[in-house]
């Protein structure tokens, strides 16, 4: 098998690098010295820069004035952003858009495609449902009205809502079927409550009231919703990477400097045990993110043989486990993995890493807010076990 990175992909990385290179992390806004949210809106600036450099339309296709990359690459500029605590709706919008391109309206992918390539228009999803413990899909009803469908429900911790111009709301109808609506910020029949995330950010909670939305901007097909569900999970996997990444090399350096008795504390046997574990811990998280990617960019069947055969998220009777299982692995590994990097950071940096002074609090503000977003690694076990059971493999 071959692991390397493509030429285009490790372009995008290049250019991901040059644009957070100017990003400080100690001029990200700190939730610790903030009361209420640390921000009304993401970075604007970051964000024009990001459309300057093409990294807004990595996924969509030439047409629409994209490079048509893959979840790779969308991985890959994640991992990066991560690592400077980027405040941009990078991974809702890109993720948003391509689920347009793939599944929407042919006149509704012409007028906001482009444009959200470009950075004109930014949207974001509702994915964590009423009250973040249940299915998104079933916290919004939809009811077709003629060419219109009427949505009721509350969706809550919506990222980036206050800025986007559109989220993407994901409805069950009355025949079990789920549907995507972009509903438009401000329209009629919705009301946007005021959140606050762990990491300091601005949320919204979105309450629909018989908000009518036409049925071009409703998104029907069959897989749209998992298919954005998957890739946003992906890639929050790939921001706690990224920043669980840039923690251990900080704390790499904060113990390669700091002496006790007269060594630094880098040379002794308990805190090398600590870093050599938490940098198990990130490999795992990169190798499980990559297989999650790949299945998710090419739809292989196969997870670790190098086949090249296509499949349904659905997975292939007797063959490897649907994509959802990747994913699974990947989200335990990502939850899991993110915490004890940044508590063993903490821990080694001593009194310093809660130092408001120090970078390091910010880091483990949006580590904890990733952790939540992604869950409790206990109930994706318990997902994949599921799988397995009903799976045959083999």
């Amino acid at each position: 098998m071959d692991f390397t990175f493509t030429e285009e992909q490790q372009a995008a990385v290049e250019a991901s690098a040059a644009v957070f290179g100017g990003v400080a992390p100690d001029g990200v806004p700190s939730p610790a010295l903030t009361a209420g949210a640390v921000a009304d809106d993401f970075d604007r600036a970051l964000w024009a820069k990001l459309a300057d450099a093409d990294l807004l339309s990595l996924l969509l296709d030439p047409a629409y004035g994209g490079a048509g990359l893959d979840a790779i690459a969308l991985c890959l500029v994640l991992r990066e952003s991560a690592k400077v605590l980027a405040r941009v709706p990078l991974l809702e919008s890109t993720a948003a858009a391509v689920t347009v391109q793939e599944y929407g309206a042919e006149e509704t992918k012409a007028g906001l495609l482009a444009r959200a390539g470009r950075g004109e228009v930014v949207l974001t999803v509702a994915a964590n449902g009423r009250t973040g413990h249940e299915p998104a899909e079933r916290a919004v009803t939809a009811r077709r009205d003629g060419d219109v469908w009427t949505l009721d429900g509350v969706q809550t911790a919506v990222a980036w809502a206050h800025g986007a111009d559109f989220v993407v709301v994901p409805a069950h109808t009355d025949d079990d079927r789920t549907l995507l609506a972009l509903v438009p910020r401000g329209h009629e029949g919705t009301v946007l409550g005021e959140q606050v995330s762990t990491s300091g950010e601005r949320l919204g909670e979105l309450r629909l009231e018989s908000a009518r939305i036409p049925g071009g901007q409703v998104i029907e097909a069959e897989g749209a919703w998992e298919r954005l569900r998957d890739l946003l999970t992906t890639g929050t996997c790939a921001l706690a990477l990224g920043l669980g990444e840039r923690v251990l090399h900080m704390t790499s350096a904060y113990t390669g400097k700091r002496e006790q008795f007269g060594f630094p504390v880098a040379t002794f046997q308990a805190v090398a045990v600590q870093a050599a574990d938490r940098y198990i811990d990130l490999r795992a998280m990169e190798a499980t993110l990559w297989q999650a990617a790949w299945r998710i960019s090419t739809g292989a069947a196969g997870t670790g043989t190098g086949g090249t055969a296509k499949d349904t998220a659905a997975g292939t009777a007797g063959g490897a486990l649907p994509v959802a299982g990747d994913v699974a692995v990947a989200k335990i590994w990502a939850s899991e993995g993110v915490r004890r990097v940044v508590q063993t950071a903490q821990h080694l940096h001593g009194g310093f890493g809660a130092d408001t002074d120090s970078p390091l609090h910010r880091y483990h503000a949006w580590a904890k807010h990733l952790e939540l977003s992604l869950g409790p690694a206990a109930a994706h076990e318990e997902a994949l076990g599921d799988l397995l059971a009903t799976h045959p493999l083999g």
